[in-house]
């Protein structure tokens, strides 16, 4: 895969995390207080989802997760 990809996934999922921990420990949307609540925000909700999904590939990269 690209590893610029991977990079760039990888830091927008966690951006997106760190909102969802603001979000459950202070009840505060970083998203929605920067760019408010129309299309720019869901735009970013948009891409957060599907880096998050594109990270899945991940698994594949790490091979099989041996139990002995």
């Amino acid at each position: 895969m690209n590893k610029t990809l991977d990079i760039l996934a990888l830091t927008i999922s966690i951006i997106g995390a760190l909102n969802w921990g603001l979000i459950g420990f202070f009840n505060f949307n970083l998203v929605q207080f920067l760019f408010g609540t129309g299309g720019l925000a869901r735009i970013i909700y948009a891409l957060v989802g599907i880096c998050a999904v594109y990270l899945f590939t991940f698994y594949a990269k790490t091979g099989r997760v041996s139990y002995d």
